[in-house]
């Protein structure tokens, strides 16, 4: 039963979001969905533990299947026109400089090991991220914390900070290493274009990052 209000709460708030984001484009949806499904389940009464024990299992496999989805438009793509040395560059320098960016931070805060590992995930989409805390030993609620929050932050932001950038590949490429699925959603409603790039830049990053991340935890760990 309680998976039942659940689920509905949370459409109800998605549908109602996407009436919001129609009259205020610049806005994700996800940011008027976060405070829309914490109100309804305040006034249903239903504690945030009991909504998202319920709703977890769900949302957790549909997440994963959304992800794999992304692979039609990559596949759409017309990788001949795609200037791939300079990608290829380009993608290894975020990747590299959004882990350690704010894994540096983190230490000289003094942060414990468990949240500075944590942060080491902030670039890459949640399903991959929360693969990746299993391997290196990160709390998968701060990682899930991390990931979105950084999402909605790039997404919420990237109106303003991409304002002055004509070409749409750029633009969409931005959003995708540094808001990866949040800020590919927001692409996608900025441009076809922008959408596949932001896919492509958040789906390399995600393997790139899956890779070298776990191999330099275990050589530092070994």
């Amino acid at each position: 039963m309680l998976l039942i209000i659940s689920f509905s709460l949370t459409l109800i708030g998605y549908l109602i979001s996407k009436k919001l984001n129609a009259l205020f484009p610049k806005i994700p949806i996800i940011v008027f969905s976060m405070f829309i499904i914490l109100a309804l389940i305040s006034i249903f009464k239903i504690s945030y533990q009991d909504y998202s024990h319920a709703v977890q299992p769900l949302f957790s496999r549909l997440l994963g299947y959304v992800t794999v989805a992304l692979a039609i438009p990559l596949a759409c793509m017309k990788y001949q026109d795609l200037p791939l040395k300079k990608f290829s560059k380009m993608l290894v320098f975020a990747s590299l400089t959004a882990s350690a960016l704010p894994v540096t931070l983190a230490y000289l805060l003094h942060l414990s090991e468990p949240t500075i590992l944590a942060f080491t995930t902030r670039a890459i989409t949640t399903p991959i991220a929360l693969n990746i805390a299993e391997i290196i030993h990160a709390p998968a609620t701060l990682v899930t914390l991390i990931v979105i929050l950084s999402g909605v932050i790039g997404a919420s932001f990237s109106s303003l900070i991409l304002k002055n950038i004509d070409d749409e590949r750029a633009a969409g490429l931005a959003l995708g290493l540094a808001a990866h699925a949040i800020g590919t959603a927001q692409a996608w409603q900025r441009s076809p274009v922008a959408g596949e790039f932001a896919t492509f830049g958040m789906a390399l990053n995600g393997i790139f990052t899956a890779i070298w991340l776990p191999l330099v935890f275990h050589f530092m760990h070994g």
